[in-house]
């Protein structure tokens, strides 16, 4: 981290320019034509003041790269030439590790061989290229994905592995090759292949088309499970499409690999595909480091409309949203994709997406007609499918859309709603496993959220008077302030004092509290610093291991407008700068800060004094108390006020 320059960083990924002390730059984390993203070479962070993302050089790449942190940290070594030290792995976790990588090794031969086939050797550009060509797939699109083809030979490509050092029993394990009678035969001969790669590019597995007129042998084929390749784990395309799915909060979810290949080909991007294999928990978590936000894109006929129905509730179940679009019958995304423009194809798209409501109801309304029996199954269908959504607010919205299509009351789906999620609690907890949903004691309010206690309103928001001394604390801790005292001999002398001092000195006094928690937070590690003689440097905030405590650092530390050096000069106005006038500004916020604790202690005052002489009987002498409590306080308020020019109203 100390290492870490971020302008360095995040400079090989947006083209920044400098102005001030700090670089600007169009923010990659939304589309923007003024450049609103800042970097702060000398604090470390930056911030764009458009979307309010914000961060250091470790969070820029887990968010611009979808890195975990452990990646980040590893991106960041290799960068700066920093050994990291590990715990040296045991024997058998070598063995599992080295295996792991012969295997990557060897798929990413398998790759290169079977590119080579396709473009180089005679069956391959007459046979695998011709039909890709022939299926509209340029050049260009096929060289990016790495599709490729094996040559219909015996063992072909077995060879060619053994050759350079591969070891038989590597190629059984990543099933590239497979055996009889203890000869090894390529298990991919005669097809296109179509490479499956991980999130940072590395070959997993292959899928693969067959070219030949054999009935005995499958269409489509994929490796089998193997130490790198998990099909319940892996999707198609997500290489290509991660940075699409990020920037459109939205991906397309397809069962083909020439479905993603048209698609994007066709300029849509943010495509992957599911390979053939049934919707897995993995593969929806691992879209959800990317988009919260799903769209199944499935064939009109009644395989692809049942194929949505199951995609749908694990979806839900997974806390992602999710809308469907269904191709005209006959169709499917690439035949659709290659029969329109590009400009067609993505009208098409975006008119015909149905949330699963809609999409549910309307195909299950066609079904009952105006049957009664069958209308209270498709209202339990319903309710069925809602009560799998973990988020209450998006719940709530679903419950309103149906009750509208169905011309149910809301009433009716949420107790119905309700009673789905009492019996899915009940079962969980009798097979002892932990739920995140709520317990069956605690169902759901009308309107969709969850029947709990609303908290207290108090009489204003401290919020921006609390964010403006931590950030004074910030960037000016060791900053000192001059004063005028009185000494022994009656006469006036300067004192300096910081500016920390200043703050926690009169905050700590009068023993004050600060309401916004992550806001004590940091003000009580200056305390704690502070006690011992030191002052925590920025950095330690905003490399903070509590997320909230980071983020509202670096939005405290940034700094949207800086003036240029030579701005001033040439249009001769002085301009006075924070620190120069740093003194009036700390004193502001302290009173600021104060009066805002008054204004909130006088209310809870009043309301007391306000209880206490409703009672039937009431305490003379305590609220004589209460009043002079309360009268003290007004006098302290308009102390306050008057130092701060303000006019009290009331």
């Amino acid at each position: 981290m100390d290492a870490a320059r971020i302008e360095e960083v995040v400079g090989e990924f947006v083209s920044l320019k400098k102005r001030g002390v700090n670089l600007i730059g169009l923010c990659p984390f939304h589309n923007e034509k003024t450049p609103s993203f800042n970097v702060s070479a000398v604090r470390g962070i930056f911030k764009c003041f458009g979307c309010g993302k914000g961060g250091n050089a470790v969070s820029f790449l887990m968010e611009h790269e979808h890195y975990t942190y452990p990646e980040a940290l590893r991106y960041l070594a290799r960068k700066y030439g920093i050994e990291i030290e590990e715990e040296k792995p045991s024997p058998e976790q070598q063995q599992v590790m080295d295996e792991k990588e012969s295997l990557f090794n060897l798929s990413a031969f398998a790759q290169k061989y079977f590119q080579q086939q396709l473009h180089e050797s005679e069956e391959g550009k007459a046979v695998g290229l011709t039909y890709l060509k022939e299926r509209g797939f340029s050049l260009e699109v096929i060289r990016k994905f790495g599709l490729g083809y094996c040559p219909n030979a015996w063992d072909g490509f077995t060879q060619a592995a053994i050759r350079q050092g591969y070891k038989k029993d590597y190629l059984l394990k990543s099933s590239l090759s497979k055996s009889k009678d203890h000869i090894l035969y390529d298990s991919f001969r005669g097809r296109i292949i179509f490479p499956i790669h991980n999130l940072s590019g590395r070959i997993l597995g292959f899928g693969g088309r067959i070219m030949t007129r054999e009935e005995k042998r499958p269409k489509y084929i994929n490796s089998a499970e193997s130490e790198i390749y998990h099909k319940s784990k892996a999707l198609y395309g997500i290489y290509f499409a991660k940075s699409a799915m990020a920037a459109r909060d939205n991906c397309y979810l397809m069962e083909g690999y020439t479905d993603v290949i048209s698609l994007h080909q066709s300029g849509i991007e943010n495509v992957i595909a599911t390979s053939g294999t049934a919707l897995s928990p993995d593969q929806l978590r691992l879209i959800r480091r990317y988009t919260g936000n799903v769209t199944l894109l499935f064939d009109g006929d009644p395989a692809g409309i049942k194929a949505a129905f199951r995609g749908i509730d694990i979806i839900l179940e997974e806390g992602l949203m999710v809308r469907i679009v269904l191709f005209p019958d006959g169709e499917d995304p690439d035949s659709y994709a290659r029969k329109h423009r590009p400009a067609e194809l993505r009208a098409f798209v975006e008119e015909q997406a149905k949330d699963f409501i809609s999409f549910k109801t309307s195909l299950l309304l066609e079904d009952s007609q105006d049957d009664p029996i069958k209308k209270a199954s498709l209202i339990k269908e319903i309710a069925r499918t809602i009560a799998l959504i973990p988020e209450p607010i998006a719940r709530t919205l679903y419950v309103q859309k149906c009750s509208e299509m169905m011309q149910v009351e809301e009433k009716l789906l949420l107790a119905e709603i309700n009673r789905v999620r009492r019996d899915k609690y009940r079962r969980q907890q009798q097979q002892g496993g932990s739920s995140a949903d709520k317990p069956a004691d605690q169902p759901e309010a009308p309107g969709g959220g969850q029947a709990t206690p609303q908290p207290k309103t108090g009489p204003g928001n401290n919020d921006a008077q609390e964010k403006e001394l931590i950030r004074l604390l910030l960037h000016y801790a060791e900053h000192e302030m001059s004063f005028e005292v009185e000494n022994e001999d009656k006469r006036m002398e300067e004192v300096k004092v910081k500016v920390v001092e200043f703050i926690l000195q009169d905050i700590l006094a009068d023993k004050l509290l600060f309401d916004n928690s992550l806001c004590q937070q940091i003000f009580d590690t200056f305390a704690e610093q502070w006690q011992e003689q030191s002052v925590p440097q920025a950095s330690r905030f905003t490399e903070h291991a509590d997320a909230g405590v980071r983020q509202l650092a670096i939005d405290l530390l940034a700094n949207q407008h800086s003036l240029s050096k030579n701005w001033e000069h040439r249009h001769r106005i002085y301009v006075i700068g924070e620190e120069e006038d740093l003194k009036p500004r700390v004193m502001h916020a302290v009173y600021a800060f104060k009066l805002k604790k008054l204004e909130q202690m006088i209310a809870e005052s009043q309301q007391a004094i306000r209880d206490a002489s409703a009672d039937s009987s009431p305490d003379d002498s305590r609220l004589l108390e209460l009043m002079k409590n309360n009268r003290d306080l007004l006098s302290k308020r308009s102390l306050f006020a008057t130092a701060l020019n303000r006019v009290v109203t009331k």
